[in-house]
């Protein structure tokens, strides 16, 4: 039997009593176990599924449950298993998501949902999600109404420059963004001078004080839950609706894999 238990007040459930494996198996979208997810990974932005122990497999049939499979320039992927890409510890001066974030928002479609399936996890190497949802809606009302119709205008040469790509990846989208699924309103920003660089015709200058603003209101910590992974973990979550933050406190040398997809979204609006 599916349980349900929320992980904090503001973000995330654990849920236990399913084998994710044999659920994508079975690949029905109106299986009663399916809806149950379903319900539960939109009312809590994030979902952990412990000792799942997945193959790539059985990870990429769950995944096709919740939407097409989307690639990145930036990623390697596993061949034979599209979308499938593996992670594994680069080093602390390599690593790109110590920072608050959603993942590639500079394209002119973000990934919607982000599925990570742990292999083998060190001792650290937390993961932090932040609700979004709650950070639009504790805004002032005068914020809300200043924010209704601005753009940002996200920037990827940051992460290009890293990975040794030239692409030019930039794309506007609107700060406060409204779910497809949900109806609800939240913020969309990004780490100014990373990715958030300035405002829908305004200067960096110009914009540099208010983004940094909404960046540091979107992480408060009672808004946020902390993951300690162990190995099998499976967790999702919603890029539509929230930051996280990868901890780099393991080391050099840590061993840390997991298995990563994501899946294709529609244009924020």
């Amino acid at each position: 039997m599916i349980e349900v238990r929320p992980l904090s007040g503001s973000i995330g459930a654990a849920v236990t009593g399913i084998s994710l494996g044999d659920l994508g198996e079975l690949g029905d979208l109106n299986d009663g176990r399916f809806s149950a997810i379903r319900d539960a990974f939109l009312a809590n932005c994030m979902l952990v599924f412990p000792g799942q122990h997945l193959s790539v497999a059985r990870f990429e049939a769950f995944s096709k449950l919740w939407g097409e499979p989307v690639t990145s320039s930036f990623l390697e992927y596993i061949e034979g298993h599209h979308g499938v890409s593996k992670l594994f510890n680069r080093g602390k001066s390599k690593s790109v998501t110590e920072n608050w974030h959603s993942d590639t928002p500079f394209l002119p479609e973000p990934p919607s949902i982000n599925l990570l399936s742990a292999l083998h996890m060190p001792v650290g190497g937390d993961t932090m999600w932040c609700n979004q949802y709650l950070a639009y809606e504790t805004l002032s009302s005068g914020m809300q109404q200043m924010l209704c119709g601005l753009k940002i205008e996200f920037n990827g040469d940051s992460l290009a420059g890293l990975t040794g790509r030239v692409e030019d990846f930039r794309s506007c989208h609107p700060v406060v963004r409204t779910h497809p699924e949900t109806g609800r309103k939240s913020l969309f920003v990004g780490p100014p001078t990373i990715t958030a660089r300035r405002f829908e015709h305004m200067t960096e200058e110009e914009s540099f004080p208010l983004l940094h603003w909404l960046h540091q209101h979107s992480f408060q910590p009672h808004r946020v839950y902390r993951h300690h992974w162990s190995d099998g973990d499976v967790v999702m979550w919603d890029n539509r609706c929230t930051l996280h933050y990868a901890v780099h406190d393991h080391g050099e040398d840590a061993e840390r894999e997991l298995y990563r997809i994501t899946t294709r979204a529609e244009k924020p609006v």
